[in-house]
């Protein structure tokens, strides 16, 4: 290549007519005060560290409702297991019989109350569900049968297996015969 070939990307072209202008105009650098640059990161500092302050106390209120929740809760899972435990003295009790005053029915009797009164100071307590309507949150429907004047549709009509409640939570649903609604 020749001296002549050779271009330079790097310089512009100054086409006729056109006029040239000050390199002091054409580069206009923009001096902030120091005073000013600081005050601007020291604000957004403050609205960084605000928002960083708003999340943990929304976390410490989070977790504190945990706690609260896990403490109020903490017994539901002896509670159900003595629920099936009382289920084996029921139907104990049913095949020993209603008039049967021999001291194991009495002792059976007995215990069964004072596991139920247990359990109820305890915050269980059973769902009443026949003639109510139908609770999907609260039941278990396990079949239905049609509506008639003396069954309402959506009610329940009979109950097969009572279900608790432990506190404001379901411990077992309650399964039960549902009139239907057509």
């Amino acid at each position: 290549m020749s001296e002549d070939e050779v271009v330079d990307d790097e310089v512009p072209v100054i086409e006729e007519g056109m006029e040239t202008m000050d390199l002091a105009e054409e580069v206009e650098v923009e001096v902030q005060d120091p005073l000013e640059v600081a005050l601007e990161r020291a604000e957004t500092a403050e609205k960084e560290i605000a928002y960083k302050d708003a999340e943990i106390q929304n976390v410490r209120k989070r977790l504190m409702a945990e706690k609260a929740d896990l403490i109020q809760y903490s017994g539901m899972g002896l509670a159900r297991r003595m629920l099936t435990v009382l289920g084996d003295v029921d139907r104990a009790l049913a095949s020993v019989g209603e008039d049967d005053e021999s001291a194991v029915a009495q002792g059976l009797r007995l215990t069964r109350n004072k596991m139920w009164h247990e359990l109820q100071a305890d915050g269980v307590s059973a769902i009443e569900a026949k003639g109510q309507k139908f609770d999907p949150a609260k039941m278990e429907a396990i079949t239905t049968i049609p509506s008639s004047e003396a069954f309402q549709p959506g009610h329940v009509v009979d109950v097969l297996e009572g279900g608790y409640m432990y506190k404001q939570r379901v411990l077992t649903a309650v399964r039960v015969v549902v009139a239907s609604e057509e």
